[in-house]
């Protein structure tokens, strides 16, 4: 009878117009796609460690040496800058984050995208994808060096043993290896049917990666050490205008949390990326994906609606909505290295955002330039990055 009771429950939700094309219907968290209840979250995969990763100190959390003001050596004498690269004006304004003032505008070229730590934490990239180069900041001085002809970086990576640099060739489909000491191209990872090759996370022992198609509804699995795609796993009722987007690999390393903007929400990927378990709604637009500094809350910035969502990072159950005042366009950026500020490009209004992460009410809102991209906010907690705005561990 239970068994039965529960399809009618089912049913009944679905004629309430709980599907996938409405996920803000009546839809109750932990429910799948189908409008049947989610299967349970698997347990973590087994982890043998990719050779030369770092080791593992917490299986149960892998960010764990990101807590809060847990700041290397390396990154002890860096100066607390935020670096805003904007897509439509090709620069890069650099922000005071005490007193929340620009500091510095930089030029840099055509389309700049992300502003990217490096593995060793000692060198920031801004990537220019329609320039064809990266161009490196030193953190201890905020100042640029020279820039480094780099194949389409979109968005940029570094493997979890820091051998390699992985630009992210959205147009050209495919992932270009390089050397990130001398910059020289080792070979590269083909992906023709991941149009919109865009975000990436890894496993937590860092022997493969997961990066989303944003213009193909599906995502694509690399192995790190062979480079050699292995698979890609369409989403179920795929959008092919915008989305998946940002990743997120939930601190236990159980699940994927992949944002879809189309269909306004999550989905999630099993642990070892082989099937997708289930749809989290959260809000039009969903984009970005940042844990809080103790890994416990996940944020989601709903990029069509000005508000940014926050889930049980291992569960991913649904805590609470913070909304910007007055709506806005919350994109891409970083928690801080004390955990208690949110900091957010406002993609389509020319501003920066600085949430609290206590209550997710808004401290400043700060102009900057055209279209405002993949802050980075540095110094960041962590032994090593693995890119983005930084993903660090």
């Amino acid at each position: 009878m239970r068994r039965r009771s529960t399809v009618v429950a089912a049913m009944l939700l679905l004629v309430a117009g709980c599907t996938p094309g409405n996920p803000h219907g009546d839809t109750m968290p932990g429910m799948s796609t189908a409008g049947l209840p989610a299967a349970p979250t698997p347990p973590p995969p087994a982890l043998h460690p990719l050779p030369g990763m770092p080791a593992i100190g917490d299986p149960h959390n892998v960010d764990a040496a990101a807590g809060p003001g847990l700041l290397s050596p390396a990154v002890a004498g860096d100066k607390p800058l935020v670096y805003v690269p904007h897509s439509k004006s090709g620069d890069v304004w650099v922000i005071d984050p005490h007193t929340y003032q620009v500091v510095a505008k930089y030029p840099v070229g055509k389309e700049l995208q992300h502003v990217v730590p490096s593995w060793d934490l000692r060198t920031l990239y801004a990537t220019d994808d329609r320039g064809y180069h990266v161009l490196p900041f030193d953190p201890r001085t905020g100042q640029p060096g020279q820039a480094i002809p780099v194949v389409d970086p979109y968005n940029m990576y570094f493997t979890p043993d820091g051998r390699y640099a992985i630009s992210v060739a959205e147009r050209l489909r495919k992932l270009v290896w390089y050397d990130p000491h001398t910059w020289q191209v080792h070979d590269e990872t083909a992906a023709p049917e991941c149009g919109g090759i865009d975000h990436a996370d890894f496993s937590a022992d860092g022997r493969t990666a997961v990066f989303t198609c944003e213009f193909a509804g599906r995502v694509a699995v690399v192995d790190i050490a062979t480079h050699h795609l292995l698979r890609t796993i369409d989403m179920p009722h795929r959008n092919v205008r915008m989305g998946p987007q940002d990743i997120k690999l939930a601190p236990d390393g159980s699940v994927y949390y992949i944002a879809d903007s189309d269909a306004n929400g999550l989905w999630v990927l099993d642990g070892a990326a082989t099937h997708v378990l289930r749809f989290i709604p959260t809000g039009r637009g969903a984009h970005g994906l940042y844990l809080s500094r103790d890994a416990k809350q996940l944020y989601v910035t709903n990029r069509h609606e000005g508000s940014v969502s926050v889930l049980d990072a291992y569960t991913g159950r649904p805590e609470t909505v913070w909304r910007l005042p007055g709506g806005g366009s919350p994109d891409m950026g970083n928690v801080t290295a004390d955990g208690t500020q949110l900091w957010l490009s406002g993609r389509y209004d020319g501003v920066v955002y600085v949430l609290s992460t206590k209550d997710g009410s808004l401290i400043r809102k700060i102009p900057v330039g055209a279209e405002p991209h993949g802050l980075c906010v540095w110094p960041q907690p962590g032994r090593y990055s693995l890119g983005h705005t930084g993903i660090t561990r």
